[in-house]
C-alpha cells in the first residue's frame, strides 16, 4: 500500500508518528518489540485496519464464541416470541445499495407496523466499530423489512450486550458516547416492548445464560502457601 500511494519509508513514518526503522522492520515482518498502537499507526496511515486475531486449538476459538454468541441468541429470540404480536427473523442477510451484512435478529410487530432491529454482542472489541455498524442495519431495515412484506411506520434499536464485569466496565468506560447513540435502557425497552409505539434506540446487558456459564467457567487458581502440600 505505500508502495501504491507513491510513498517512501520515511514520508510513512512522518505520517504514523513513529521513526523510519519502525516502518522498515515493519515491512520486514520483524514485529518483535514493536506496540500495537505503532503497528495500526503505520497501518492507518495508509488506510489499512489492522486487526489482531486471537487462535486457540485451530478453530476451536471460533466455535466457542460461536456458541456463546448463539446460546444468546436463542434467550432473546425466545423472551421476544413469548410476547404476542411480535414475528422474529434470525441472522437476516442483506445486500443494498452494495452494503452487504447480516442482521443478528429482525423483528417485526405487526399490529403497530414496529420493525425492531436487534445486535447481539458477546463482547465489546471497538466501540465505535460496533456503533457504527449498528447505525448501517437501522438505517436500511426498512428497506430489508419490505422484501419480506413489512411495511414498517417505525424502526426501533435494540443492542444487547452480554452480562460479565469486562463487557460491565468497557460499557462504563465508554458511557457517553453509548448513551449518545443509544440513549434507552433495558427498563425502557421492557415497557416499551408489549406494545411498541413509535422508534425506540436502546442499549442493555443480558445475564449470562446458563449455556454461556457453562461453555465458559471462571476458574480462580490459586498458588499454593509456602508451607501448604500442593494436592495430587
Amino acid at each position: 500500500m505505500r508502495i501504491r500511494r507513491g510513498l517512501r519509508q520515511r514520508d510513512l513514518a512522518e505520517a504514523a508518528g513513529v521513526g523510519h526503522d519502525t516502518v522498515s522492520r515493519l515491512e520486514r515482518g520483524a514485529m518483535e518489540g514493536m506496540t500495537v498502537e505503532r503497528i495500526r499507526a503505520i497501518g492507518a496511515a495508509v488506510g489499512v485496519l489492522i486487526d489482531i486475531v486471537p487462535r486457540w486449538n485451530g478453530g476451536e476459538l471460533d466455535r466457542l464464541l460461536g456458541a456463546r454468541h448463539s446460546a444468546l441468541h436463542e434467550e432473546v429470540a425466545r423472551r421476544l416470541t413469548a410476547i404476542p404480536g411480535w414475528t422474529v427473523a434470525p441472522e437476516v442477510t442483506f445486500s443494498v445499495y452494495g452494503e452487504r451484512g447480516a442482521i443478528d435478529i429482525l423483528a417485526w410487530h405487526a399490529a403497530t407496523r414496529t420493525l425492531l432491529v436487534i445486535e447481539l454482542k458477546t463482547e465489546i472489541v471497538d466501540v465505535q466499530e460496533m456503533l457504527g455498524t449498528f447505525d448501517r442495519k437501522r438505517r436500511l431495515a426498512k428497506t430489508i423489512a419490505r422484501e419480506r412484506g413489512w411495511d414498517a411506520a417505525a424502526v426501533g434499536a435494540w443492542l444487547i450486550i452480554a452480562g460479565g464485569r469486562t463487557n460491565r466496565r468497557r460499557i462504563a468506560a465508554h458511557a457517553t458516547v453509548l448513551r449518545a447513540a443509544l440513549p434507552d435502557d433495558g427498563r425502557t425497552i421492557d415497557a416499551w416492548l408489549p406494545n411498541p409505539r413509535g422508534p425506540i434506540a436502546a442499549l442493555s446487558t443480558w445475564p449470562s445464560a446458563d449455556g454461556m456459564r457453562r461453555m465458559a467457567p471462571v476458574h480462580r487458581v490459586r498458588a499454593p502457601g509456602r508451607g501448604a502440600t500442593p494436592r495430587a
